[in-house]
């Protein structure tokens, strides 16, 4: 299995909304297995196909939680209904239990709001459904992930001071445009 590079913020593929997965083929599968590796080399807990550079909508996600249960798998076509989300000031936001990274913008984390609860449906790799409802990390998983195959990522969703912050730190580590990628194994883009 292959690791692939990742992304990053000003590859158009990211900003742009992904299109439907139509064929379930050995291909597809292989890409599944491509992007647990690349995941979990990063080391990631989710990895969304634009951020491979193949603009479908499908995502894999690792996470282990408190109690040690490992949540694993892939969503093809997904969609996702989330709880009503509680707005946020700057002051409420709380910078260890909301922040948030993305290997597509690698080594910053800024603190964002998200829904508390999720019901993702979706479609495995072999055309299966299933239904996964997830509150707390694993629903801040899903949403960050579901927003890639939308063209969104994290920091277009940040509140001032973060969302000046984060264009900064794009600014800075010279991103933002097209043809930046990273290799996990290899690359070190955080620095």
């Amino acid at each position: 299995m292959p690791v692939l590079p990742i992304r990053i913020t000003g590859e158009p593929v990211l900003h742009e909304r992904a299109a439907e997965v139509t064929e379930f083929d050995d291909d597809l599968r292989s890409l599944v297995d491509d992007m647990f590796a690349t995941m979990d080399l990063a080391p990631g807990v989710g990895l969304a196909g634009p951020q491979v550079g193949v603009g479908k909508r499908l995502f894999v996600y690792s996470w282990t939680d408190d109690d040690e249960v490992l949540h694993r798998g892939v969503a093809v076509n997904p969609v996702l209904w989330t709880s009503p989300l509680v707005p946020e000031s700057v002051e409420e936001l709380d910078e260890d239990d909301e922040s948030e990274g993305c290997l597509s913008i690698p080594g910053e984390r800024f603190p964002l709001r998200r829904a508390e609860g999720v019901l993702l449906r979706a479609v495995d790799a072999e055309g299966t459904p299933f239904e996964v409802e997830a509150h707390g990390w694993l629903a801040r998983i899903f949403q960050h992930e579901y927003d890639h195959l939308d063209g969104v990522l994290y920091a277009d969703r940040l509140v001032h001071p973060y969302a000046k912050q984060a264009v900064k730190a794009v600014r800075k580590s010279s991103w933002g445009t097209p043809g930046k990628s990273w290799l996990p194994g290899r690359d070190h883009p955080e620095g």
